[in-house]
């Protein structure tokens, strides 16, 4: 039995030497990986590793008087990182959705130790939009159809309540992908209903007010006003297209007139022949 229990303590030791400690922090905040140590010792060397990298992104080593964080390969902790020189743990300033995955810690001295950080970074939740669906058919006319969504979310739960009953839900992995969904509550309905958006470590809350979220006189008012409008409209064009054709009649009438009055009073030449002028010469008188 003793032989059983060291067994499944090595065994769990190991699990957690691979699988390592669960961290999930909010994007834009500062998370700290612990070393679980008081104080260094002289002769501990402490070594922080990124994902598949070798090279570490922070080193003490007190014997030579290392206290080191680096930027990474591709420079993704560049300015980001703090290291605390009596117990080795490591601080991520700032942090982005491209630094999840795992950090390995070695601790190398009189004794050896490893640990490892499976670090999750969640982006900030959106606060859910409610809107009436005009789109879906109620079962009733005594029912209101409301659509609750999200743009652009991953690992999220999307849920309606009704005051603190959960109502119905859904949820995603998949990266930045649109998220809706659907109820439908009476139009006199007086209960609180809410939208919750959740993940690991963070929520979003959008409350409702039924009856002005679904008042059906302000359906009724849109085509009201457009049934006073769409006559009013027609009569003061019709009136201004009569006014136009009236004063262009008049201005032809009276470029009719102006023409026939000049026609009269345009005076009449006639034409006359030319007065024959006889020419007398010299004519010598016979004797």
């Amino acid at each position: 039995m003793s032989c059983m229990s060291v067994l499944f303590c090595l065994c769990w030791w190991n699990l957690i030497g691979v699988f390592g400690e669960s961290v999930s922090v909010m994007e834009g905040d500062s998370v700290t990986l612990n070393t679980d140590v008081t104080e260094i010792h002289e002769n501990d060397d402490i070594l922080w590793k990124f994902g598949a990298d070798t090279s570490p992104i922070a080193e003490i080593s007190r014997e030579k008087q290392i206290f080191s964080t680096y930027d990474g390969t591709d420079e993704r902790f560049r300015d980001r990182l703090k290291l605390d020189h009596q117990t080795g743990s490591l601080t991520i300033m700032n942090i982005r959705t491209t630094d999840s995955g795992l950090y390995k810690l070695d601790i190398v001295g009189v004794k050896w130790s490893s640990k490892t950080f499976s670090v999750s970074i969640y982006a900030r939740l959106p606060v859910p939009n409610i809107t009436r669906d005009c789109s879906s058919s109620s079962s009733s006319s005594s029912y209101c159809s409301l659509l609750c969504s999200v743009e652009n979310v991953s690992h999220v739960t999307l849920s309606w309540y009704k005051g603190n009953s959960l109502l119905s839900s859904i949820s995603v992995s998949d990266l930045s992908i649109s998220l809706s969904l659907p109820l439908e509550v009476e139009y006199q309905d007086k209960n609180t209903y809410s939208c919750v958006l959740n993940n690991h470590i963070s929520n979003q809350t959008r409350h409702i007010n039924i009856s002005k979220l679904c008042d059906t006189s302000s359906d009724q008012g849109l085509p009201l006003f457009y049934i006073v409008l769409i006559p009013s409209a027609a009569g003061s064009l019709l009136i201004v297209v009569s006014v136009v054709i009236c004063c262009i009649c008049r201005k032809c009438r009276k470029t009719e007139e102006d023409r026939t009055d000049s026609a009269l009073c345009k005076p009449t030449t006639r034409k006359t022949k030319p007065k024959t002028e006889a020419i007398y010469g010299n004519v010598s008188k016979k004797r």
